[in-house]
C-alpha cells in the first residue's frame, strides 16, 4: 500500500454506484514508481462518496497498468487533508504569485530555511544561494516576488491553513484587504460571492464552528438557490424546503427551528415569505416586477396595420400566409404586447420579417429610424444572427442590448438609464428566465410595442422561471399560436416528428426512413462506431464539420459528449497542427469549439460556436474565429470553452444546424426526456439522423421529467391586471 497526495484536476468517467475514474495532480508520495507524475497528472480509479476539485486528497492504493487507460493508481481508500503549514508555504512559493520557484525548489527552500523562510529570504536574500542547484539569477526573482507580496505574504499562509487556496486568497485579499482575517473568524459565509459555499462550510465545520444559528442560515440560503437552480422553481414550499436543507448538510433541524430561522432571514430581507411560499428576495422581487411592468406597457396601445396592408406584403415578397400567420403579423402591430408562439416549420421567422417590414412601411421610417426605433433580439449570438440574415437588419443579445457588464454582473441598460426603442421584438423566449426577462423590462420603456417570439413546448429557461409557459398560460396577453407545418418536400418529416413528440403521441412509424430523416437502430455499446460510419458516410458526400452537429444529453459516460468529441475531434481533424493542453484536453487549430460563458465585451456568448485558426505557441494563446469575429484566449481562459463537434441540447437552443445526429440510449437514464427530445429534434434544419435504441426513444417520448416548475408569475399577473 502506498500513497499519492494532491488535487483531483477532472473526472474522466462517473458511474452511478459512485466508481470514478479521473486525473490526479501529484504534489507527494512514497512511490518511487509515481515520482515521475510530481506536480504532474496521474490517471486514477476507485469508489469515492463525492470529490471535490478545490480540496487536497490523500489516496491510498498501488500503482498499476490498464490496457485501455495506461499507467493508473488504483485507489482502496482516501482522505481530504487540510494543507499543514508545509505544505501552505510550498504552495505559496510554486503559486503564480512567486516567478522563479517549482515544487523541487520550493520543497528545498522550506527543509533548508523552515517555516520561518519568508522572513528569513526578505532579511537576507543571499539565504536563498544557500539552496543546492538555485542559480543566482532565479534566486532573485524569487526574492523580487516575496518582497513584491510582503505586507500580505503571512495573509496569504493563514488563509491557506484555513484551508483556501493560493488563488482563493489573493482574490480576497484584493476585494477585502487587510479586514479578510476578521471576516472569515466572525462571518465566513458572507463570502460567498467570492468562494463556493462548499468551501466555506468545510473550512467552518473544520477550523471555526462556533456559531450554529450563523451556519444553519447560511445552509438555508444555499437550499434555497440548490433547489432553484435544479429544480427551476422560483419559491420552495416550507415542507421540501426542511428535507433538502436537512439533507444536504447534514442537518437536524425540526420544523420549529427552521420556522424561527427563516422569520429572521425574513427580517433580515434575505428571504420572502409569499403565502407560504419561499423566495430568495431577488428572485421575488423580479417575478413581481415582470408582472408589474408588463401592465404598465400593456396600457399603451398604437394602431399601425390593417389585414388590408397583407395583400400588399404578399405581392412585394412573393410570399403567401396562413390566416394564423396574418393573424400574428396585423394583431402584432396593434396590440401592446403579443406572444407568437409554435414549432418547427409553422414560419416564426416569416413572421417576424413581415412584422418588421410592415411597421418600417406603415410608419414610413428612414434608415436611421429603423435603427432607432426598432430592436431585435435573442438570448444567444446564433439566434440572434439568424434574425439578422432573415429581416437584413441588426439584431443583437439580450446582455449586449443591456451592456451588461461581467466584472460586477450588472446591466448599464437599466431602470436608471432606459433604452428608447419603440418596437422590441424578442426571440427564442422559452430560454430567457425570470431573472433576465425582468433586468430587460427594466431597461425598457413602457410604450412600446413588444412581440415575444418562442416555443412553448422547448426545454425551459436553464434559470429559474418558465416565463414563456407563464405568460400563454395566464390568459392576459394577446396570443398567436402557429400550428401549420410547411413541409420541405411531400416526405419531410422534421417539422411532423417534433409534433408528434410534443403530442406524446407517434402516429408515423419513426423507424422509416424520410428525405430528411432516419433512426439507425443499434445497440448501446455499437453507438460509436456506428456514429463514425455515418459521418465517414457524410463526409464522402460533401459535408463538414461546419454542417454536422451531434447532440447528446450527458457529458459523462461511453457515450457522453466528452467521450464524443475525442472521437469526433480525431474524425474531423486529425492532422498534426499546433496544439495547447489545457486541463488534459488537447486543442488543436482547426478545431471546432464551443463557448460556454456570456463576454459581451468580446461579442461573444454562451453557446457560440467556432474554430480555433492559430495557436501561438510562445504566448499560450489560442485565436477562435467565431462567424467572423476573431477572438484571442490567454491559456486559463480555454477553460470558457469546450470542444463542439458534439454538443449538450441544451446548449444547442436558440441554433439551427443542417445535419443533426442525436444518439439514443438508456444508458442517458431519465435525462433523455419528452421536452429534451423536442428540442434536439427542432434543432435540424435539413437532416436528422437518430442512432440507437428504439426503445429508449420511446421511453423518451413520454418521460415528463422536466414538465413541472412552481413559479408565482401567473399569480402576480392576476394582481396586476385586475
Amino acid at each position: 500500500m502506498t500513497y499519492i497526495k494532491g488535487r483531483v484536476r477532472q473526472l474522466i468517467y462517473e458511474g452511478s454506484n459512485g466508481y470514478k475514474i479521473g486525473l490526479f495532480k501529484v504534489k507527494d508520495t512514497d512511490d518511487a514508481e509515481v515520482q515521475d507524475f510530481l506536480n504532474r497528472t496521474i490517471t486514477f480509479t476507485g469508489t469515492f462518496m463525492d470529490l471535490n476539485f478545490d480540496d487536497y486528497y490523500e489516496f491510498n492504493g498501488h500503482y498499476g497498468y490498464h490496457e485501455r487507460y495506461g499507467h493508473q493508481f488504483i485507489v482502496s481508500s482516501y482522505n481530504r487533508i487540510l494543507p499543514d503549514s508545509k505544505d501552505a508555504l510550498v504552495e505559496f512559493l510554486t503559486s503564480d504569485l512567486i516567478k522563479g520557484c517549482g515544487l523541487k525548489t520550493a520543497y528545498k527552500i522550506v527543509d533548508k530555511l523552515g517555516l520561518d523562510a519568508l522572513n528569513k529570504i526578505k532579511e537576507n536574500p543571499n539565504v536563498l544561494l544557500s539552496i543546492d542547484g538555485l542559480s543566482e539569477k532565479k534566486a532573485s526573482k524569487i526574492y523580487e516576488s516575496i518582497l513584491a507580496y510582503s505586507s500580505v505574504d503571512e495573509t496569504v499562509l493563514k488563509l491557506q491553513e484555513y484551508g483556501f487556496s493560493i488563488k482563493e486568497a489573493t482574490t480576497l485579499i484584493n476585494n477585502y484587504s487587510d479586514k479578510i482575517l476578521d471576516i472569515v473568524k466572525e462571518d465566513i459565509y458572507s463570502l460567498v460571492e467570492d468562494v463556493t459555499f462548499n468551501k466555506l462550510d468545510k473550512i467552518y465545520l473544520d477550523k471555526l464552528n462556533n456559531n450554529l444559528d450563523l451556519r444553519s442560515k447560511a445552509c438555508i440560503i444555499e437550499a434555497l438557490k440548490r433547489m432553484e437552480f435544479n429544480s427551476g422553481s422560483t419559491y420552495q414550499e416550507f415542507a421540501k424546503l426542511n428535507l433538502f436543507v436537512n439533507d444536504e448538510f447534514d442537518l437536524n433541524m425540526d420544523d420549529v427551528a427552521l420556522d424561527n430561522y427563516l422569520e429572521e432571514l425574513i427580517n433580515d430581507g434575505l428571504v420572502i415569505n409569499d403565502n407560504n411560499h419561499y423566495y430568495l428576495e431577488k428572485t421575488f422581487e423580479d417575478e413581481r416586477y415582470i408582472a408589474h411592468a408588463l401592465h404598465d406597457i400593456s396600457s399603451y396601445h398604437l394602431k399601425i396595420a390593417n389585414y388590408s396592408d397583407i395583400k400588399d406584403l404578399e405581392d412585394s415578397l412573393g410570399i403567401k400566409y396562413n390566416e394564423e400567420q396574418q393573424n400574428a403579423i396585423v394583431s402584432s402591430l396593434n396590440n401592446s404586447i403579443t406572444i407568437i408562439s409554435g414549432g418547427p416549420g409553422v414560419g416564426k421567422t416569416t413572421i417576424v420579417d413581415a412584422i418588421v417590414k410592415l411597421y418600417i412601411k406603415n410608419l414610413g421610417l428612414n434608415n436611421e429610424q429603423i435603427l432607432s426605433d426598432i430592436a431585435l433580439l435573442a438570448p444567444t449570438g446564433r439566434a440572434a444572427k439568424r434574425m439578422s440574415e432573415k429581416t437584413n437588419l441588426p439584431a443583437t443579445t439580450i446582455h449586449r442590448f443591456l451592456k451588461w457588464n461581467k466584472e460586477n454582473n450588472e446591466f448599464s441598460v437599466n431602470e436608471y438609464n432606459k433604452n428608447y426603442h419603440k418596437l422590441v421584438i424578442v426571440d427564442e423566449m422559452s430560454m430567457i428566465d425570470n431573472a433576465l426577462f425582468a433586468s430587460l423590462l427594466k431597461g425598457l420603456t413602457n410604450h412600446i410595442t413588444l412581440v415575444l417570439v418562442g416555443d412553448y413546448f422547448q426545454l425551459p429557461s436553464v434559470g429559474a422561471g418558465n416565463v414563456l409557459r407563464d405568460l400563454i398560460l395566464s390568459n392576459k396577453f394577446n396570443y398567436c399560436p402557429l400550428t401549420m407545418i410547411y413541409r420541405q418536400t411531400n416526405n419531410s418529416y422534421i417539422p411532423i416528428l417534433a409534433s408528434e413528440i410534443k403530442d406524446h403521441n407517434l402516429e408515423l412509424d419513426f423507424k422509416t426512413q424520410r428525405d430528411d430523416y432516419n433512426f439507425i437502430e443499434t445497440k448501446n455499446y455499437q453507438i460509436k462506431s456506428t456514429l463514425k460510419k455515418v459521418i465517414d458516410i457524410a463526409k464522402e458526400k460533401g459535408y463538414n464539420e461546419n454542417d454536422i452537429q451531434v447532440l447528446a444529453p450527458l457529458y459523462k459516460g461511453e457515450n457522453g459528449i466528452d467521450n464524443l468529441n475525442i472521437m469526433l475531434r480525431d474524425i474531423f481533424n486529425p492532422e498534426v497542427k499546433n496544439e495547447l493542453k489545457f486541463n488534459d484536453v488537447i486543442y488543436k487549430e482547426d478545431d471546432k469549439v464551443l463557448q460556454l460563458v456570456n463576454d459581451p465585451d468580446n461579442n461573444v456568448y454562451n453557446g457560440d460556436i467556432g474554430y480555433i485558426k492559430h495557436i501561438d505557441l510562445v504566448k499560450k494563446e489560442v485565436t477562435i474565429n467565431f462567424l467572423g469575429n476573431y477572438i484571442i484566449y490567454k491559456k486559463d481562459e480555454l477553460v470558457n470553452i469546450k470542444h463542439a463537434y458534439a454538443i449538450s441540447i441544451h446548449k444547442s437552443q436558440g441554433s439551427e444546424f443542417n445535419f443533426v445526429i442525436i444518439p439514443i440510449s438508456h444508458s442517458y437514464s431519465r435525462m433523455l426526456y419528452n421536452k429534451l427530445l423536442y428540442t434536439a429534434v427542432s434543432r435540424g434544419k435539413k437532416s436528422i439522423i437518430m442512432i440507437g435504441e428504439g426503445d429508449a426513444f420511446l421511453n423518451a417520448i413520454s418521460n415528463d421529467y422536466a414538465s413541472n416548475r412552481n413559479t408565482g408569475l401567473i399569480s402576480f399577473l392576476e394582481v396586476y391586471f385586475k
